[in-house]
C-alpha cells in the first residue's frame, strides 16, 4: 500500500539524496509501484517502530540507458559535457557551430561527440552563492553563422553544477523554447590524507604498513583536489580501529565534531584553504591491535562562510544538523603497525 500516513513499519522512496530530493512515495504493506529515478541516484529508507517483526520488504531494481545526445560530469576539477553529433546533425548544425561562452575554450571533437572539459574557475564558469549551494553554470552555444538567413533558432545549452548537501548536483537544460534537455547526475569530492615524517609537513611516508614507535607523534595532511579555490577544509572526526571496515566495535576517537578526544591532537596552520594539517601520538590502542587504521571524517565548506562547520570548530551539533552548503567526505588510510625490531619498508596506500 502506497500512503502518506504509514504509521509502523514503512518504505520511503526519495528521487536523490534523502535531505533534498522530492519524496517519491512512502510504502506500507501489499503491491508496490515502479519508481523511475531522474538521475543516478535514489535513496531506499526503512523505518521501523521496533513493535514487532514480520516477513520485511523486498525490492528489485535496474538500470535503464540515459539519453545519449547530451551528457554531463561534476568531476573534482571541471564540467565534463558531452554533445553528440549525431544529435546535432538532426538539428541541423555541425561540431564547428559549437562554442562555450568564452569561445576561446574549444572542445575536442571527435567522430561521435562534441566534448568540453569546462574548469571551475575558467572559460566563462560563472560562481554563485546561495544559502543552500555553491553554483557553477555556463553555456554551449550552438548557433548558425551570421552570414546565412537564420532559418534554425539558436540551442543554448544551459550546464549547471551545484554543491547540495553531500553531492554535486548536475544540470544540463536547454534555454527558452528549444529542445528540452535535463541532465542529473550525482558525484563527490576527490579528497586524499597523507602520512608525514614531522611537522614541516615536506616530506611524505610512503611505507605501507607505516611502522612506528609507541609514543610517536604522527603527522597527516587532508587535500582537496578541486579547481575551485574559494573552498575551504575541515577535519571533523577521526576515529582508529584495526579493522577497516568497521569503526564501531573496536573503536578509538581520536577527534570527533571537531572536539579532540586524544590529549595529543592538535591542528596546524596550512598555507592552503583545501590542505587541513593535524597530528596525534601513537596512543597504548595500538599495542593492543598488529594494525590500525584510521578514518576521518572531513568537511568541505565555502570559503568566508563563517557560519559554516569549517569555522565553528568544537561542536556538539550532530552531523545531521549539517549545513546544505557543507559536505562530509570520508577517508580511511592505513595499516599502521608498531615497529619491531629492524624497520621494515614497503608502498604507501590511502584508501577512500
Amino acid at each position: 500500500m502506497q500512503s502518506s500516513t504509514c504509521q509502523h513499519d514503512y518504505i520511503e522512496i526519495y528521487d536523490g539524496p534523502r535531505h533534498s530530493s522530492p519524496l517519491l512515495g512512502r510504502l506500507c504493506s501489499g503491491s508496490f509501484p515502479t519508481f523511475v529515478s531522474s538521475s543516478n541516484m535514489m535513496t531506499v529508507r526503512f523505518h521501523s517502530d521496533s513493535r514487532y517483526s514480520y516477513r520485511g520488504f523486498q525490492a528489485h531494481y535496474s538500470s535503464i540507458p540515459a539519453d545519449h545526445n547530451t551528457t554531463l560530469l561534476c568531476l573534482p576539477d571541471y564540467m565534463h559535457a558531452v554533445v553528440s553529433r549525431d544529435y546535432l546533425q538532426s538539428q541541423g548544425y555541425s561540431a564547428q557551430m559549437v562554442t562555450l561562452n568564452d569561445n576561446r575554450c574549444r572542445p575536442t571533437v571527435t567522430s561521435q561527440e562534441v566534448v568540453f572539459n569546462i574548469p571551475y574557475d575558467g572559460c566563462g564558469t560563472i560562481r554563485e552563492e546561495n544559502n543552500d549551494t555553491i553554483d557553477y553554470s555556463n553555456t554551449i552555444k550552438i548557433a548558425s553563422s551570421g552570414y546565412i538567413i537564420k532559418r534554425k533558432k539558436n540551442i543554448n545549452l544551459h550546464i549547471s553544477c551545484k554543491m547540495l548537501q553531500k553531492t554535486w548536483k548536475q544540470v544540463m537544460y536547454a534555454a527558452e523554447d528549444t529542445i528540452d534537455v535535463n541532465e542529473y547526475q550525482f558525484g563527490r569530492y576527490d579528497m586524499n590524507i597523507t602520512f608525514y615524517d614531522s611537522s614541516a609537513f615536506s616530506r611524505q611516508v610512503r611505507s605501507s604498513p607505516y611502522f612506528i614507535d609507541l609514543n610517536q607523534n604522527l603527522y597527516l595532511q587532508a587535500c582537496l583536489h578541486s579547481s575551485d579555490p574559494n573552498l575551504k577544509v575541515f577535519v571533523d572526526t577521526c576515529v582508529a580501529s584495526p579493522d577497516p571496515r568497521d569503526f564501531n566495535t573496536l573503536a578509538y576517537d581520536i577527534v570527533r565534531n571537531g572536539c579532540p578526544r586524544d590529549s595529543s591532537y592538535a591542528t596546524f596552520y596550512s598555507p592552503y584553504n583545501y590542505f587541513a594539517r593535524f597530528k596525534f601520538n601513537a596512543f597504548e590502542f595500538m599495542s593492543r591491535h598488529p594494525s590500525v587504521y584510521l578514518r576521518c571524517e572531513l568537511v568541505v565548506c565555502r570559503l568566508g562562510d563563517y557560519s559554516s562547520r569549517c569555522y565553528r570548530g568544537c561542536s556538539s551539533r550532530s552531523k545531521r544538523d549539517t549545513s546544505p552548503a557543507e559536505e562530509r567526505v570520508d577517508v580511511v588510510v592505513g595499516p599502521i603497525q608498531l615497529r619491531e625490531g629492524p624497520v621494515q619498508s614497503g608502498n604507501a596506500t590511502t584508501a577512500k
